[in-house]
């Protein structure tokens, strides 16, 4: 079992009325409303709550337990219209173009950096971004010539950062490891192993920091209670500033 700091684009989501997946608050729906989503009711008489599921057709699937009724399953999706409609957008975005194309921006280091195309040699052009370099031939799609040398970067970096400071805070680390994560930005299990998502070296430093000091803090509490938030806040005061970034461009991650 791991605690985790899950991503603002998962492939489906799901909500209970004892919390579910839902641990971090999310920030209010767009203000033009969007169609009202289908609504699929499924008795199920071993569930022991109302679940909400957004299915990959943005269908929400509404279970209702063995003592409970279609009415109480209404009200409780009228509690969540704001999870729903966070969900669905989740699931637009994995639909968007996700290429790297010539002149585009991308997220490296902190900053919106260009996808440029330099000068031919041969049958190949130098394509740069940020601090990155590499070569390649005329195609429309860089993505696959610059995600490997950011994943490679992060390889390196980001067990060394979250090292450090774990030492800084008097934490013993088991295992880190560096994923392509589609789920989560990072996780932490209870054996004291961290898995962290290379994207975290797209971000502002401040934003990574705090989510290795978010997975490290589940050292101490390996849960999402007040308790853990409150060792957050000891080592990162001004992470709600951080959490409002993830919310806000996290989704560009992808």
């Amino acid at each position: 079992m791991a605690a985790q700091l899950s991503l603002p684009w998962r492939e489906c989501g799901e909500a209970s009325t004892d919390g579910g997946r839902a641990e971090v608050p999310r920030p209010a729906a767009p203000a033009v409303p969007s169609p009202a989503p289908a609504l699929l009711f499924v008795r199920n008489g071993r569930a022991r709550r109302y679940i909400l599921r957004v299915l990959p057709d943005a269908t929400v699937r509404v279970t209702i337990p063995r003592h409970g009724s279609r009415r109480e399953a209404e009200a409780f999706v009228r509690t969540r219209t704001r999870w729903i409609a966070d969900r669905r957008e989740e699931l637009d975005v994995r639909r968007r173009d996700t290429r790297w194309r010539a002149g585009q921006h991308v997220w490296w280091r902190g900053v919106l950096c260009t996808v440029e195309i330099g000068s031919a040699t041969g049958a190949e052009v130098t394509v740069r971004c940020g601090d990155l370099r590499a070569t390649s031939p005329v195609r429309e799609d860089y993505r696959p010539v610059l995600e490997p040398l950011m994943r490679a970067c992060a390889a390196r970096e980001l067990p060394v950062r979250l090292r450090a400071l774990a030492a800084t805070h008097g934490l013993d680390v088991a295992r880190v490891i560096v994923r392509n994560q589609r789920s989560r930005w990072g996780s932490c299990s209870r054996d004291g192993n961290i898995a962290l998502n290379w994207r975290l070296l797209q971000m502002p430093a401040a934003v990574c920091e705090y989510v290795l000091l978010h997975e490290l803090m589940h050292l101490r509490q390996p849960n999402h209670s007040s308790r853990f938030w409150a060792e957050v806040e000891a080592v990162c005061p001004d992470y709600p500033r951080a959490r409002g970034w993830l919310r806000s461009e996290g989704l560009a991650l992808c």
